[in-house]
């Protein structure tokens, strides 16, 4: 799915007299404002007009909260939303401690690394490689980067310590700031997955632009949902999954584009997730009044008594954590410290797993290049699964039906350290270990990485005689995901990855978490959004909201 570029004014956009700054911005939303805007440099050298920033307000401020509030601290961040205070309060802590010169004691132990590289005993050997050709950046990516400059990373922190920080609004409860807050023109979502929807749907209807963490909600019912009110509400939306405004990931798409691959029937995606990165296949916490001496020590009686050890080891709801507003529109569990933070992700009811994290970013590259339609065939299958936290590993097989002119595919995903087999032509070099794609045609095979990275076609003398192949896709000015989705809600680029493409990303993530709830494979009428084989299956298609947290 390649696309176009929407011819841009060189002229940042400036609200004219009379216009509200409100008025504008809704307008640039819809590339619609080209009559009323005045070149900046009308301002004067080094001025930037108010209008030329949104007021953004960030939900979920911890993990990749944090990590896209800082991309955006050009604008004004003008409220953050989090039901955790003492995450919050760190955070904006550490971002203040940033501006603190470190001291020589403070920057060693890593060998002036910048803490990547290095550490006791020195880097570890690099693992064996074909001798692949590196083209280095794209010329239209070279080209992108010179219509936006950002400004340094480390002026933007400071004027947002500095400047925006005292004035900022928080909130536990979304739904307050929502209501009283009046000044917010886009929201980014970055909670956990089963709170995405709600908040991003409640944002919508008051006309505000979301960016949305992956996977963009909990249930294929939601995707369709948000996509739909996308439209209704004539929002600017993205979805977090940051890989697909990268060069390399788009200059897979001219590789696949190109041809050099032939027909493509076969595609396998993998992720070392969730090994070492968040727990699965455990029970939930639940004390056992038994005798623990007739436990059998079978996998049954282990995890019986690991349910009663993780009883023994809860705590009270911290003070500063409102937990009925992290349960949101969840059902009611016990807070444990098991669940909260970022654990959340292993837990049916809050995440989905591998699969919704990281299918954002690996599955995404053959469906947005081989435009692969809605599949057919769903089935999963997994190490043992107790219905609450997902299984440590599983694999997903779908089909998708031949589109015009191209064949039908057969994907298969892979996580928690299961892998495709090795392509022969890769001799004795391993797979990417942390997760890839493998793309199978009747001429040759490509490899990418996770977020589509180090496109590199198979054998290693195909992508060397073949060269960089010709450059298709539009580039993301500076690959900057976050600020493509703010340039795009003034009218000054084309957005990377919207909710009418994100959406039927992630219903074909889902359908694989849905398959392995319903312990079936599963034939799927994506047309009618139902599950014709298994009428039982098609409640794992949507859930019950508590009160208060519905999808409106």
């Amino acid at each position: 799915m390649s696309e176009s570029q929407t011819p841009k004014s060189p002229a940042v956009p400036v609200v004219a007299e009379g216009a509200s700054r409100r008025e504008f911005i809704a307008t640039g939303a819809i590339a619609a404002a080209a009559f009323m805007i005045v070149p900046r440099h009308v301002l004067g050298k080094g001025m930037t007009a108010p209008s030329d920033l949104l007021n953004i307000a960030i939900v979920g401020i911890n993990g990749q909260g944090g990590v896209n509030c800082q991309a955006l601290m050009s604008q004004n961040i003008v409220a953050i939303c989090d039901v955790d205070d003492d995450l919050v309060n760190k955070k904006l802590e550490g971002w203040k401690n940033s501006l603190v010169p470190r001291t020589d004691a403070a920057a060693g132990g890593r060998g002036g690394g910048g803490g990547r590289a290095g550490g006791a005993g020195g880097a570890a050997a690099a693992p064996a490689t074909l001798d692949w050709q590196n083209f280095g950046r794209s010329k239209s990516q070279l080209a992108a980067d010179e219509k936006w400059k950002p400004a340094p990373g480390q002026e933007n922190m400071k004027r947002f310590v500095e400047e925006q920080m005292p004035k900022l609004k928080r909130y536990a409860d979304y739904r307050e700031m929502l209501a009283q807050q009046k000044d917010i023109d886009a929201v980014v979502v970055a909670t956990p997955d089963h709170m995405h929807a709600a908040i991003a749907s409640a944002a919508m209807d008051l006309g505000k632009h979301v960016y949305v963490q992956k996977p963009m909600c909990w249930s294929v019912v939601e995707a369709r949902h948000l996509a739909k009110k996308a439209i209704d509400k004539k929002v600017v939306t993205q979805m977090g999954n940051q890989g697909h405004s990268q060069d390399d990931a788009r200059r897979g798409q001219d590789y696949l584009a190109s041809g050099v691959l032939g027909d493509i029937k076969e595609v396998h995606v993998w992720t070392n997730r969730p090994l070492a990165f968040w727990p699965q296949g455990i029970p939930r916490p639940a004390k056992f009044d038994g005798d623990m001496s007739k436990l059998a020590w079978n996998n049954a009686g282990i995890q019986r008594r690991l349910a009663d050890a993780f009883a023994k080891n809860g705590t009270e709801v911290p003070k500063t954590l409102r937990w009925d507003l992290f349960l949101g529109a969840a059902p009611n569990v016990d807070y444990h410290p098991l669940y909260h933070p970022f654990n959340w992700r292993g837990w049916v009811d809050w995440g989905q797993g591998a699969l919704g994290d990281m299918g954002a970013h690996l599955i995404d590259h053959p469906v947005w290049g081989l435009k692969l339609g809605l599949p057919t065939s769903i089935e999963t299958v997994s190490t043992p699964f107790n219905g609450v936290s997902y299984p440590n590993a599983t694999t997903t097989h779908y089909e998708f039906p031949a589109r015009a002119g191209m064949p039908a595919v057969k994907l298969t995903w892979y996580d928690g350290g299961l892998t495709p087999p090795k392509p022969f032509e890769m001799g004795e070099v391993k797979l990417e270990g942390e997760g890839g794609v493998l793309y199978v045609g009747s001429k040759g095979k490509m490899l990418q990485n996770t977020y589509g990275a180090r496109p590199r076609l198979l054998p290693v003398e195909l992508h060397n005689d073949f060269g960089a192949p010709t450059e298709k896709t539009i580039r993301v000015p500076n690959q900057a995901h976050e600020m493509n989705w703010a340039n795009a809600i003034k009218g000054t680029d084309t957005i990377s990855s919207p909710f009418s493409y994100a959406a039927h990303l992630t219903e074909i993530m889902l359908l694989g978490v849905a398959s392995m709830r319903a312990g079936t494979r599963l034939m799927y009428d994506g047309a009618n959004m139902k599950i014709t084989n298994n009428e039982a299956a098609n409640q794992f298609l949507t859930r019950e909201y508590r009160k208060g947290f519905e999808l409106v």
